[in-house]
C-alpha cells in the first residue's frame, strides 16, 4: 500500500479535497458546495455545522473512491482568514460564525487601534481579534475561540484550543516573538481564551478511532496544523526559495515575496506570514480584474486576447482602479483611476489596462523592495488572469524577471503539502523535492 496525503481547503462556496502522493503528484480531487451566504450590512455570518456536515460528507466519498491501495498518512486544513467561532470548553459554537467578511466589528477595531502596535495583523473591522470581542459580548460564556480550520481539524481529533501562526496573525498573535502580547488582555480576552499556536505543518494528533471508523480514514491517520487559505494557495504554486514571489491576478492584484526577514507597514496594507524560517511578505492593491469586467464581458476579453501586441506598447499610463482610493503600492485614500484618454480602438484600450495593471505589479515587488523585503528574482502566477499569454509577456517585460504560471494553484492542493511536509517531519524523513526550507 501506497502512502497518501489529503488537503481540505474550506472556501466560501465549498470545501475541496486534493490527495497527492509522496511526490507530489495529485491523485484525486474532489470538490462539495457550502450554501451562499447572504452579507447585508456588512453582516456574514455562518452556521460552522454545516462545514462539519459537508467535509463529513466529502471524506466519505474520498474513501469510496479512492483506490484500496493507497493509504491516506496525513490530513491537514486550510480555511479562510479571519473567520471565528466562540465555543464553549468541549468546542461545541455558542452561536453563529463570523465569516471573514464580516465587517459588524467597528466598534471594537477602535479599540483595538488604541492598544495594538501599528504592525500587529489585528487591525480593522475584518481581523479576528475585533470578531472575538463581538462575539465575547454575545457570549459572555465563551471558553475559547476557535478559526474555521482550528475548529473542524478539532472535530477529527478531539484536540480544541490548537491553532496555527498563519491564521492566528488576525488575533493578535506576534509573529516575530512568537507569543500571545500583553496588551490583548486589557481588551477583556483571557489567555485561556486564545490557542496553543503551533507552526503550520506541525503535528496535532491522530484522528480519534470513532471519527476515523465514521469516515473512512485509516485508524492511524495524522493530522497536521493547516494555515488559511491564501498561504496554502502559495504554497501550491511551489515558490518556496527567497526572492520568489506569487502574484494572484484575481479581482483584486496581490503580490507575496518570500523574504529573509518580516515586513509590516500598516500605512500600505503590508504584512508578514512566518513559512518555516522563511517570511512571506505581502500587499494587495485595488486594482485588479474588476476594472476589466467593468468595460468587458468575459467572452469579449477571449475574443480581443489573440489580436493583442504586447512587443507594441500603447503609450497610454493607466492606473485602473475601479473607484477612488488606493492602499499599496502607494497609499493616497483620494487616489483617482487613470483610464483616459479612451482609443476607438477596443483591443488597444483593453492592452492598456492590462499594462497599467503590469505597472501596478512592479511598483509594488519594487515597494516590497525599498522596505527592506529583498528584490523580486522570479514570479509564480494563479488566478483568473494567468490564462493570458500576452499579459504575461508584458509582465515579464516590466518586471525583467521570469514570470511563469503556477502548476498547482488550489488551495487544497497546499494543503496537501503541507500534510505531506508533516507527516515526513513526523517520520524523520528528509524533505522532498521542492519542499519549503530556508536556504
Amino acid at each position: 500500500m501506497s502512502d497518501c496525503f489529503l488537503g481540505i481547503d474550506v472556501g466560501t462556496s465549498g470545501i475541496r479535497a486534493s490527495v497527492i502522493d509522496d511526490n507530489a503528484s495529485e491523485i484525486l480531487t474532489l470538490a462539495l458546495p457550502l450554501r451562499t451566504l447572504d452579507t447585508d450590512d456588512g453582516v456574514a455570518e455562518a452556521d460552522a455545522s454545516e462545514w462539519r456536515q459537508t467535509l463529513d460528507a466529502l471524506l466519505r466519498q474520498l474513501s469510496q473512491q479512492l483506490n484500496r491501495n493507497w493509504n491516506i498518512c496525513a490530513i491537514a486544513i486550510d480555511g479562510t482568514s479571519g473567520t471565528l467561532l466562540a465555543c464553549d470548553a468541549d468546542g461545541n459554537p455558542l452561536g453563529p460564525a463570523l465569516m471573514y467578511n464580516d465587517s459588524q466589528s467597528t466598534a471594537p477595531a477602535e479599540k483595538i487601534a488604541t492598544v495594538a502596535p501599528p504592525e500587529s495583523g489585528a487591525h480593522g473591522a475584518s481581523s479576528s481579534l475585533a470578531k472575538a470581542i463581538t462575539l465575547l459580548q454575545r457570549y459572555p460564556q465563551t471558553s475559547r475561540f476557535c478559526h474555521q480550520a482550528d475548529w473542524l481539524m478539532a472535530g477529527l481529533t478531539g484536540e480544541y484550543g490548537v491553532s496555527d501562526e498563519n491564521n492566528c496573525l488576525k488575533l493578535g498573535y506576534d509573529i516575530v516573538r512568537r507569543n500571545w502580547p500583553a496588551w490583548i488582555n486589557s481588551l477583556g480576552i483571557e489567555r485561556s481564551q486564545l490557542p496553543e499556536v503551533v507552526a503550520p505543518g506541525s503535528f496535532i494528533a491522530t484522528v480519534l478511532p470513532a471519527r476515523a471508523a465514521e469516515l473512512g480514514l485509516p485508524a492511524d491517520c495524522r493530522v497536521i496544523a493547516g494555515t488559511t487559505d491564501s498561504i496554502a494557495a502559495v504554497i501550491a504554486t511551489g515558490a518556496s526559495h527567497i526572492g520568489e514571489g506569487v502574484t494572484s491576478l484575481g479581482s483584486t492584484l496581490v503580490v507575496k515575496l518570500f523574504s529573509r526577514r518580516p515586513l509590516f507597514a500598516a500605512e500600505y496594507g503590508i504584512y508578514s506570514h512566518r513559512l518555516d524560517e522563511h517570511w512571506l511578505v505581502g500587499g494587495a492593491s485595488n486594482a485588479g480584474g474588476t476594472v476589466l469586467r467593468r468595460f468587458f464581458s468575459q467572452q469579449q476579453l477571449d475574443r480581443m486576447t489573440p489580436e493583442l501586441q504586447p512587443e507594441k506598447p500603447t503609450g497610454l499610463h493607466y492606473y485602473p482602479l475601479p473607484s477612488d482610493g488606493e492602499r499599496f503600492p502607494v497609499n493616497d485614500s483620494r487616489k483617482q483611476p487613470v483610464l483616459t484618454p479612451r482609443p476607438d480602438n477596443d483591443v488597444v484600450f483593453f492592452q492598456a489596462m492590462l499594462e497599467g495593471l503590469s505597472a501596478i505589479e512592479q511598483q509594488g515587488y519594487e515597494k516590497l523592495a525599498e522596505l527592506g523585503a529583498g528584490r523580486v528574482k522570479k514570479v509564480f502566477t494563479c488566478g483568473g488572469g494567468d490564462n493570458n499569454p500576452a499579459w504575461r509577456k508584458i509582465r515579464q517585460q516590466k518586471l525583467g524577471v521570469p514570470v511563469v504560471s503556477a502548476k498547482h494553484t488550489q488551495a487544497s492542493y497546499g494543503s496537501a503539502r503541507l500534510a505531506r511536509k508533516g507527516w515526513r517531519h513526523l517520520t524523520g524523513a528528509e524533505s522532498a523535492p521542492g519542499e519549503f526550507q530556508p536556504d
